[in-house]
């Protein structure tokens, strides 16, 4: 009996120590030469869209990443590979599968999911278990005042994404002679943390400027229309209208502006290239300003991809359409670990970590370099404006690819 008990303690100690070496509180998931990488993405829900950018832009990394002999640490190469779970566009499941893939699948380094209200669900969860995660799509302020150690973002944060438009309205009214302070602005956000943010930093440029803002609504979560707020753009006549609404607020103001007709000299909205709104909708977005994280345009190179170009020549050849910026960020994400990973020659979280706040890197998307919160402070938001079908760069001006076209036309 003792010899029985003996040996059935030595196998509980050796499956725990293989338990430990594999998937432990210090060293990263290895199942044989691949390293797993964790992330709960929106697949379905509302945000399944950009959900699936999100997911073929880390695709799209570790395809690349393996082809170049993958990661070298310690002396050995090792490939990656990404465990996902969909989170269905709620925040609650992305918590839930956040603990799932550190507790139950032994994966130490996840990758952020789609949008910020997903990422404020998992972040806490993250910094419990002391999880690097690295994220390319939660763009909200309140993410880095939270005093989070191990969140990362490579994004601008969302209260830049439409500040630009208020500066250039500014700009076309000083041409023209005009006093910026006379402009009105009408405003349209959903409620949620990533809209908000960007309704905050238009009040704040716009204030700057001395602008007034004539319409502040509030969208809700689930968007199908607005007329409501058109209506009254269509009797105020604002100067500038600018929108917040996802994918989903993208296509519904670039339809209903056309069939209501509503003539504002600009409009400017978030995530008009993961609507592809240039693509389908090219009469009735002809002319919308956009706020864009990245631009295939932009003079940005890097050893994995080459140029921005060379990379959306890449992704359109790997997924059939042509990369939103959505999903740009998610693979220059991917490459942060790459880098780090490299740097800190180890798998251990807290090393790798380290070397993740230590990151000044160039990429395809731009430059990554971290402040004390986690947030990516090398990298500007660019605005472009769909013009016959293509999206060109008119703002700021030393990124520009186009001339504005100025005012806007109201679409035929």
């Amino acid at each position: 009996m003792v010899k029985f008990e003996n040996t059935r303690l030595f196998l509980a100690l050796g499956v725990a120590s293989l338990f430990l070496a594999v998937s432990g509180t210090g060293n990263a998931k290895v199942e044989g030469d691949t390293i797993v990488l964790g992330a709960a993405v929106s697949l379905t829900g509302k945000y399944s869209t950009n959900g699936k950018n999100t997911k073929d832009g880390y695709d799209l990394a570790v395809k690349r990443i393996n082809e170049m002999g993958g990661v070298k640490v310690g002396g050995k190469s090792y490939k990656l590979k990404v465990t996902y779970y969909d989170d269905e566009s709620t925040p609650a499941r992305g918590a839930q599968l956040a603990e799932r893939l550190i507790n139950q699948d032994g994966v130490q380094f996840l990758l952020g999911p789609y949008s910020s209200g997903l990422t404020k669900a998992i972040a806490p969860v993250t910094e419990k278990y002391k999880i690097p995660h690295v994220e390319g799509n939660g763009a909200a302020r309140e993410l880095f005042t939270q005093g989070y150690r191990y969140l990362f973002a490579v994004l601008s944060t969302s209260d830049y994404y439409l500040r630009e438009a208020v500066n250039l309205a500014a700009e076309m009214a000083k041409s023209q002679g005009k006093d910026p302070s006379k402009l009105k602005i009408a405003m349209a956000f959903e409620n949620d943390p990533f809209s908000q943010d960007v309704r905050d930093g238009v009040v704040e440029d716009a204030k700057r400027h001395g602008m007034k803002i004539v319409i502040d609504d509030k969208l809700p979560p689930e968007l199908n229309d607005m007329s409501a707020t058109l209506t009254k753009v269509k009797a105020v006549k604002p100067d500038l209208l600018v929108v917040s609404g996802h994918a989903k607020g993208a296509v519904l103001v670039a339809r209903q502006v056309k069939d209501m007709k509503v003539d504002v000299p600009m409009i400017a909205t978030t995530h008009c290239d993961s609507a592809k709104l240039a693509q389908t909708m090219p009469a009735e977005s002809e002319g919308l300003l956009c706020a864009s994280q990245w631009d295939r345009t932009l003079s940005y190179r890097d050893k994995w991809f080459g140029s921005a170009d060379d990379y959306a020549n890449r992704f359109a050849a790997e997924f059939n359409y042509t990369p939103p910026y959505q999903a740009a960020e998610s693979t220059a994400a991917a490459l942060v670990y790459i880098d780090a990973f490299t740097r800190a020659q180890s798998f251990d979280k807290e090393k790798v970590r380290d070397a993740i706040a230590a990151t000044d890197l160039m990429t395809f998307y731009g430059p990554v370099k971290f402040d004390k919160t986690g947030m990516n402070t090398a990298k500007p938001m660019v605005l472009y404006q769909i013009q016959k079908g293509q999206y060109n760069v008119v703002a700021p001006s030393k990124y520009a690819a186009a001339k504005l076209e100025y005012p806007r036309k109201l679409p035929q």
